[in-house]
Formats: structure tokens, sequence, C-alpha cells
């Protein structure tokens, strides 16, 4: 019943911005940490940021001082702030939380379904 919604991916230049979004939405007593994963072609799936309930964070050293990982607990969502693109960032991105359900004996983590973010030279 536990579901995560993504939107914010798209095409840009080499140097612009988007902004990710996620929102989880069910039958929920908890979220705890929430993030941000990616996954280009060929490659395996990398951690890229990810943010406690009280909003402390961490990131991948490729994207220290260009993301900035945030969350709204009243609306249960998180969001990546993407600036200075670069070709690299290219890839399939995927939002994660660990959830408790509401009656769950203990929390686990939920996934997105993706969304991809391209930026060309």
């Amino acid at each position: 019943q536990v579901q995560l919604v993504e939107s914010g991916g798209g095409l840009v230049q080499a140097g612009g911005s988007l902004r990710l979004s996620c929102a989880a939405s069910g039958v929920i007593f908890s979220i705890n940490t929430m993030g941000w994963y990616r996954q280009a072609p060929g490659k395996q799936r990398e951690l890229v940021a990810t943010v406690t309930r009280g909003g402390s964070t961490n990131y991948a050293d490729s994207v220290k001082g260009r993301f900035t990982g945030s969350r709204d607990n009243a609306k249960n969502a998180v969001y990546l702030q993407m600036n200075s693109l670069k070709p690299e960032d290219t890839a399939v991105y995927y939002c994660n939380a660990n959830i408790a359900a509401y009656g769950a004996l203990r929390a686990r983590d939920y996934w997105g379904q993706g969304t991809q973010v391209t930026v060309s030279s």
C-alpha cells in the first residue's frame, strides 16, 4: 500500500539545474531516512544523497557542492536540487525511503519507479 512517486526529471544542458521531488503515500506510521540513488547504463546503482528525519545530509563525493537534499516531513516528501549539472550526471534517479507502515512490526525500504535525467553537452 505504501508508494513513492517521483517527478522533476528531464533533459537539460550542461551547467543547468533540475529539482527532483518524491512523495510517499499510504497508511504510514513513520518515515526514517530518505534518499536518492542513481544508475547509469552498464553501471551499478550508487548512493547520491541521504536525508535523516532531522534534516542531516550526506552526499557522494561526485556531487558535493552541486546537489542539495532536503525534506518536508509534513508532506512526506524528499527533494534533490541539482545545480551545475554535468553529462556524467546522466542516469535514472531513484527515490528511497525507510518506512514503517501502520501496524508493521518494523520498517523496511521502499523505492520509487525512477525518473530519467539527461544532461547534454
